[in-house]
């Protein structure tokens, strides 16, 4: 799944909000759980491919180099209370197949927004569908969070479906929004609603699909 972020823009906040703890969360695949330094072995593999970023704002990793500069930015968010970088890890593996990236977190407005990748060799198997399910149902439930946001490029045909099934809203679409590898773009913006998550999960309508398993949204961290 090629991803939905846009934290590669984001600015460091002068006051200290802080983000809702995200403890490691568990599917029947996946744990969900913050970032360590140890994982960007893994995370080379899925950043390094260009087809993983081509919706995403960042050139391919070239080395681990790239990811440990990566790393040290995405600390960077997390100390200053506004992001935390989150990574997924097959159960039967132990190996980091992916990243989901909660940032801009208001915290007056319990509103936040998501980024997420996943690698290309676990495309269509509806890992990241599964993911975004856990960490919704925490977010709205335990978090706090009242409102979820995300940012897609409209030529994600996958990331932009996964995003729907799940229950976001496609509220408009930004004309040229970012600039990114020498263009600008338009995004598609969506969001989700704590009660709109809550009366869908009750009437067991969550998608459980891998549709969008070769998706991403695009962060600027």
């Amino acid at each position: 799944m090629a991803g939905c972020s846009n934290a590669a823009n984001a600015t460091l906040p002068a006051l200290l909000m802080p983000v809702p703890s995200f403890a490691p969360l568990t599917s029947s695949r996946l744990v969900i759980r913050p970032l360590r330094e140890a994982d960007v072995a893994d995370l080379l593999e899925i950043n390094g491919d260009p087809e993983v970023t081509q919706f995403l704002p960042y050139a391919p990793w070239q080395s681990l180099a790239d990811g440990q500069a990566w790393f040290v930015r995405m600390n960077a968010m997390a100390q200053a209370g506004t992001a935390q970088q989150l990574v997924l890890e097959l159960t039967d593996e132990h190996k980091v197949i992916g990243t989901l990236l909660y940032f801009h977190h208001d915290d007056k407005s319990a509103r936040g927004e998501l980024g997420y990748v996943l690698g290309r060799r676990h495309w269509g198997q509806g890992l990241m569908a599964e993911a975004l399910q856990v960490f919704c149902g925490h977010a709205f439930g335990v978090a706090g969070v009242r409102r979820l946001e995300a940012e897609v490029n409209p030529a994600n045909r996958a990331s932009n479906t996964l995003l729907q099934r799940l229950g976001f809203t496609h509220e408009g679409r930004l004309r040229q929004r970012w600039v990114g590898k020498g263009a600008a773009y338009d995004t598609h913006f969506y969001g989700l609603l704590a009660d709109e998550w809550l009366a869908r999960d009750t009437a067991g309508d969550a998608a459980h699909d891998s549709a969008g398993d070769k998706a991403s949204a695009g962060t600027r961290a």
